[in-house]
């Protein structure tokens, strides 16, 4: 985390870049309220003054490690970002058990790819928990998914911040159903959720933040 952490600290402008699939598109569910990507904008770009930063964000809904791979010369390496932030696991998992090996091969290759080509520094998440109303399969499956992409980080020696293990206490607790516009997307809380994460998780977190203050029902 440090290497992105010093990305904050450069005098020079930084590119960061989200991509995933509908949680870090925050289309629809999200009903018109900030995604999380746009929460980092508000922090990074006008709270901490990086004016000149660009926050990039290429996820689009339905997809899978395995369409941002063929479509990697477009939704990532065009931009030649400093920062690239991948979040995926939630559409895969719907392959189940059998998808678990690739699953995690695409996912080593198109991180190493990235690093190759831009010499990006590499942010993996593990995506949110859901609700029995976003599939069957995904609640059956996804925690697999979930271990795999925490192997990936260990393997590809990349940080990871673990969405899913404060999801899951969040369901414990019964703030996870405020948290969830449907099924499996988050809705503006629980992208303010997934946010706080991230800012905890790069020590850019301040009370006086707007962005910091703003509600997630715990």
């Amino acid at each position: 985390m440090e290497k992105i952490r010093q990305l904050l600290n450069r005098d020079t402008p930084v590119k960061w870049l989200f991509t995933g699939d509908s949680i870090t598109h925050g289309a629809l569910h999200t009903i018109g309220w900030r995604d999380y990507t746009e929460l980092f904008s508000e922090r990074i770009r006008f709270e901490m003054r990086r004016f000149r930063d660009v926050v990039l964000k290429t996820g689009i809904s339905g997809w899978t490690i395995e369409r941002i791979a063929d479509d990697l010369d477009w939704n990532v390496l065009q931009f030649r970002p400093d920062c690239a932030s991948i979040m995926v696991g939630m559409n895969d998992c719907n392959q189940g058990p059998d998808g678990l090996k690739r699953f995690q091969e695409t996912y080593l290759r198109t991180i190493d790819r990235i690093r190759h080509e831009t010499g990006a520094a590499i942010l993996l998440h593990t995506p949110n928990w859901t609700l029995p109303t976003g599939g069957e399969q995904r609640r059956q499956y996804l925690p697999a998914y979930v271990e795999v992409i925490r192997q990936v980080a260990r393997d590809a020696n990349a940080p990871l911040i673990d969405h899913f293990t404060e999801w899951v206490q969040a369901e414990a607790n019964g703030a996870m159903h405020h948290w969830i516009g449907h099924g499996c997307h988050p809705n503006e809380y629980g992208h303010r959720a997934i946010a706080h994460a991230v800012f905890r998780a790069l020590n850019i977190w301040d009370n006086a933040s707007w962005t910091c203050q703003l509600n997630v029902p715990r």
